[in-house]
């Protein structure tokens, strides 16, 4: 029984240990080519956060267990925002990111894009959105935890690309009409920081207490959200669940931060494959019966089944 024990606990650590051998992995690799120290902290604080993060969530008793990806969010957002923008003097927007692509400059801000927002998903989803994310970081002490009301029409949704058209657009306005060169690490890099950050935060403020939904602007304004739904269509984590084992008593689909319907796809034998999941886990610290799991497996994303408000009469 001992030995059986063991081995589950092992398997349970297998998420975190993956993580933290990917990313120090990753940090020595570019280390040795590019010849530069940053890549070794820098992919190794992260890797480092979120084995603790992980960690903690699975050694933790099952109602404590989010406090493990609350520790993953403030360490990541605080090495991302405090030490890479502030100290470094990175924007670590997504402006950012569009204008040291074009300047051909591999900074913090391409790195953190490519790996958690383009290339990750592949693996983990939108794992970065529940984890690392320092928007929601703050959003997620907000009081409304628990959307009950599901979400309001799809058409909502789309202003996230409108939002990201925005910013795409707007970065290619000032460098090909006005001229306009980004001074690489300057304080005009944190007034961008320090003014995109404003900006996500009054927007996510007034659409979480407007729509009583801490995760309003995940998913109805958020820019970041239109590769990362591309890309997670793939990604080999997802939740899975047993429907023998599952009651249908919906206390997934209710406590689901993003209003993903889990239950739907337990019932049809299927994974979690809805683009909307940021692979938070909280479906699984809920589950009564323990039906669900995180799974390691291959397949694309299918029909999104989510949670949506009755239409007003």
């Amino acid at each position: 029984m001992g030995a059986k024990e063991e081995s589950l606990h092992f398997k349970n650590l297998m998420v975190p240990i993956i993580l933290f051998v990917a990313f120090w992995g990753i940090a020595v690799i570019f280390w040795q080519i590019k010849d530069r120290i940053f890549f070794l902290y820098n992919f190794g604080i992260i890797g480092t956060s979120l084995f603790i993060g992980f960690g903690l969530y699975e050694i933790l008793p099952r109602r404590k267990k989010p406090i493990g990806r609350k520790v993953a969010q403030a360490l990541v957002g605080l090495y991302m925002v405090c030490f890479l923008g502030l100290f470094m003097k990175e924007n670590m927007q997504i402006e950012g990111f569009f204008f040291y692509l074009s300047a051909g400059i591999f900074g913090g801000s391409v790195i953190h894009y490519l790996v958690a927002k383009i290339l990750g998903p592949v693996l983990f989803g939108r794992g970065y959105c529940a984890w690392a994310c320092w928007t929601s970081a703050v959003l997620d002490l907000l009081p409304y935890t628990r959307n009950k009301r599901g979400r309001v029409s799809h058409r909502w949704e789309w202003l996230r690309c409108a939002h990201f058209l925005a910013s795409f657009g707007s970065v290619l306005l000032l460098l090909v009409v006005f001229a306009y060169e980004p001074e690489y690490r300057s304080w005009e890099e944190v007034y961008w920081l320090a003014g995109g950050n404003l900006l996500y935060y009054t927007v996510a403020f007034v659409l979480a207490f407007a729509l009583k939904d801490n995760r309003a602007f995940c998913k109805y304004a958020c820019p970041i959200a239109v590769p990362l739904k591309l890309t997670s269509r793939f990604s080999a984590f997802k939740i899975a669940g047993d429907p023998e084992t599952c009651t249908d008593c919906g206390a997934c689909s209710k406590i689901c931060p993003m209003d993903i319907d889990v239950s739907a796809y337990v019932k049809q034998g299927k994974r979690i494959l809805s683009t909307e999941c940021i692979f938070c886990n909280t479906c699984i610290t809920t589950c009564p019966e323990k039906a669900l799991t995180a799974s390691f497996a291959f397949d694309i994303g299918g029909a999104e089944k989510i949670r949506r408000r009755e239409p007003e009469i």
